[in-house]
């Protein structure tokens, strides 16, 4: 049975979860639009939903807008922003996730200048460019909170600070973060952010916008007007209800799950220092307890991860989405890490399930896999 270490890839779905989204995928079958009882009950269920995940970041549910996940989240802040605004300054930091650093890049081509922030060696925004991209006036700011691929937490409240102060909009793609960090929205500073319910075992195919309700944010799709009439289209009533709960269950016991992660990611990186391996982002002042980026030197990551994968070992090698590319993370050269180590990079990200003896077994196997790697390019040599 393979043992599953790509947690920030995907999550599982908690049986709990699933036993809460089950009526609404076998028999409450309503339309949260329709005024009879089926009806009824399905938009009760949403509305539940709703102050569910408003809880999980200490929101109202009025600020919750139910999308398909993150990515149209992302787009409908950008997006929907910028539709309401003249072409002006987008800064968004060098290792955003493709769907935030792809509608900025739409943007540009619509007229908007667009401001990578840069970031150090370990992928924490830097100060001094910070300050100076908020001197620039921008209209538009988004800066993850926590990275998918190195799980570097950036000081978020501090940057959105000193950005909304120059007349800023910020949001923060904090979809890594909820479940294994406290998130606050208030706290964070921000205009709006974005979540998305299959990273803490959740459906996939439900995220959400969360936004200040005194945001000019427009729809960038037209429809029934469900969501404030900011994301029309019928409800997907299973996967918010299982959003909702998901969200309730990563409160649960979140400091006690983040201790037992982080011991089991030091056993990890200890025995990855054995071996020689380097870790991206190990000099960050936080990273998220569940996450190790590492390569080793001379070894290509995705032929790393193919084999782990034959050893019983589900790794990623980056973000999930982008995983079908052979370039080297675009976050690690924005790092400053050279081109050649970036291709040996394999992402851990552990779970719930996870324990130290699976911790020890993938390093037995990385061992066994990186020995053999290498045999094959002396001979090849």
């Amino acid at each position: 049975m393979t043992v599953y270490l790509d947690h920030n890839a995907t999550t599982p779905l908690d049986p709990r979860v699933f036993d809460a989204m089950l009526p609404f995928l076998r028999d409450a079958c309503g339309n949260a639009s329709s005024r009879h009882e089926l009806g009824t009950v399905a938009r009760q269920a949403i509305d539940r939903a709703r102050a569910q995940v408003a809880a999980a970041v200490g929101a109202q549910p009025a600020q919750v807008i139910f999308t398909s996940g993150g990515t149209e989240a992302n787009n409908l802040f950008i997006r929907g922003m910028a539709a309401g605004m003249k072409p002006g300054r987008i800064t968004i930091s060098a290792i955003e996730h493709p769907c935030v650093s792809g509608p900025a890049q739409d943007l540009q081509r619509q007229g908007w200048t667009l401001r990578r922030l840069k970031v150090d060696r370990d992928g924490r925004v830097d100060a001094a460019d910070a300050e100076a991209a908020v001197a620039e006036k921008p209209a538009l700011w988004s800066v993850m909170l926590a990275h998918n691929e190195t799980g570097v937490v950036q000081d978020v409240a501090v940057l959105a600070e000193r950005a909304r102060g120059s007349g800023a909009i910020v949001h923060s793609d904090v979809v890594q973060a909820l479940g294994k960090i406290p998130v606050d929205f208030r706290a964070l500073k921000v205009h709006a952010l974005t979540l998305s319910a299959h990273k803490i075992n959740g459906p996939k195919g439900a995220g959400a916008l969360v936004i200040d309700k005194r945001l000019d944010l427009r729809a960038v799709q037209s429809g029934g007007g469900q969501e404030q009439g900011l994301r029309g289209g019928t409800e997907n009533v299973p996967a918010i209800v299982g959003f909702g709960a998901a969200c309730e269950l990563a409160l649960a016991n979140l400091d006690e799950r983040a201790v037992r992660l982080r011991a089991l990611c030091d056993r990890l990186e200890r025995g990855l220092a054995a071996q020689g391996a380097v870790i991206f982002g190990a000099g960050a002042p936080q990273r998220l307890s569940n996450t190790t980026y590492f390569a080793l030197r001379g070894i290509h990551g995705e032929a790393l991860v193919i084999e782990l994968d034959k050893s019983g070992y589900a790794t990623g090698s980056g973000a999930a989405c982008s995983s079908s590319s052979s370039a080297p993370s675009a976050s690690l050269l924005a790092m400053g890490v050279e081109p050649e180590l970036a291709r040996g990079a394999v992402r851990v990200s552990l779970g719930a399930g996870n324990d130290a003896l699976q911790v020890d077994g993938f390093l037995q196997a990385l061992a066994a896999v990186a020995s053999r790697l290498r045999g094959l390019q002396a001979v090849a040599v």
